[in-house]
């Protein structure tokens, strides 16, 4: 997870960048904390799905076959 710090400092950026603009050493930091970000938000969210479990109004396990193979793959490691 990505700290509360670098989720200011993104903040801080994005209004500077609307305001006044960035130098060129800001613009370099605001792209590789919102990569940063990026990656984080990305990896979450797939752990949230490989967590998942689909099931029809009937009560039936319909998860899709790929999320299953990954979370089977999960499971051995």
């Amino acid at each position: 997870m990505i700290s509360q710090d670098k989720l200011n400092r993104i903040n801080e950026l994005s209004h500077k960048s609307k305001q006044q603009g960035l130098t060129m050493t800001e613009q370099n930091e605001q792209k590789k904390l919102r990569q940063e970000y990026l990656k984080n938000f990305r990896n979450s969210f797939k752990s949230q799905l490989k967590g998942m479990k689909v099931v029809d109004p009937e009560g039936n396990d319909v998860t899709p076959e790929k999320l299953k193979e990954e979370q089977e793959r999960n499971k051995k490691h």
